[in-house]
C-alpha cells in the first residue's frame, strides 16, 4: 500500500503535468518586421484632373447661373449704348471679362471667408473650407484671372480701363464689406452685379449719359432682389 505521503507526491506531479499542458504556448518575436510597402501613387493625369477639378468649383464653374445673372447687364447696356448693333470685339470681351471676373470675386470671396465657411453648413465643402485647395493656391489663381481680366480690358480705351480698375477694387472689397454693410445684397449689386453697365456704355460709346446711371440702378436694384 501506498503512504499518504506517496499519494500527495503523485498528486502534485500530475498536476504540475496539467499545469504545463495547459499552458499556451508562446513564440519568439521576430527579430526584425518587414516594412509597410508605400501605397501606390496615383497617376499624374488623375491628380491633374483632380487639382483642375476643385479649382473649377472654387471659381464656381460648375454652378454658370452667377454667371448669367451677371451677363444681362452688361448685355443690356451694350445693346442700348449700340443702338440695337454692339461691336463684335467689345461683345467679345464683355462676355469673357464677366466669366473671368465672376470667377475671382468667388475665388477672393472664399478666401476671405474659408475660415468661417468650415463652421457652416451650406459652405463647409467649398475647396478652401475643406483644405483640399490651399490659400496660397486660391491667392495665385485670383491673381491669374485678374490679370486675364487685365489683358481683356486692356484692348479696350483708357476710360473703360479706368471704370474696371474701380470695379475691380469694388469686387475686392465686397467680401469684407459684405459682414458690415446693412444690406449686402444691395452692396453686391454697387460693387459687383451692375458695374458692367457704366463700362459697357464707356466702351461703347465713350461717355456716361443718364441712361447709363439709371441703368445701373436698376441692375443694382434687380441684382439685390435675386440675391436676397
Amino acid at each position: 500500500m501506498r503512504s499518504r505521503a506517496g499519494r500527495e507526491v503523485d498528486l502534485s506531479a500530475h498536476e504540475s503535468v496539467a499545469s504545463q499542458r495547459a499552458a499556451p504556448r508562446m513564440t519568439a518575436a521576430p527579430a526584425e518586421l518587414a516594412p509597410t510597402p508605400p501605397p501606390p501613387e496615383a497617376p499624374l493625369a488623375y491628380r491633374l484632373t483632380r487639382r483642375v477639378t476643385e479649382y473649377a468649383r472654387l471659381m464656381r464653374l460648375d454652378r454658370p447661373v452667377g454667371t448669367w445673372l451677371l451677363l444681362w447687364p452688361a448685355l443690356w447696356a451694350l445693346w442700348i449704348a449700340g443702338a440695337g448693333r454692339p461691336r463684335p470685339k467689345v461683345l467679345g470681351i464683355f462676355v469673357l471679362g464677366v466669366v473671368v471676373m465672376r470667377a475671382a470675386g468667388c475665388v477672393i470671396n472664399d478666401f476671405l471667408d474659408r475660415n468661417i465657411d468650415a463652421y457652416v453648413q451650406r459652405t463647409r465643402d467649398r475647396p478652401l473650407a475643406a483644405r483640399r485647395v490651399a490659400p496660397g493656391e486660391a491667392l495665385t489663381l485670383f491673381a491669374l484671372l485678374l490679370l486675364a481680366a487685365l489683358c481683356l480690358v486692356s484692348r479696350l480705351d483708357l476710360f473703360t480701363v479706368e471704370l474696371a480698375s474701380i470695379g475691380a477694387l469694388l469686387t475686392v472689397s465686397y467680401p469684407l464689406l459684405k459682414r458690415f454693410f446693412p444690406m449686402p445684397q444691395l452692396y453686391l449689386g454697387i460693387s459687383f452685379g451692375g458695374w458692367s453697365v457704366p463700362m459697357a456704355f464707356a466702351a461703347q460709346t465713350g461717355e456716361l449719359p443718364r441712361v447709363a446711371w439709371v441703368l445701373y440702378i436698376a441692375a443694382v436694384i434687380w441684382t439685390a432682389m435675386y440675391d436676397t
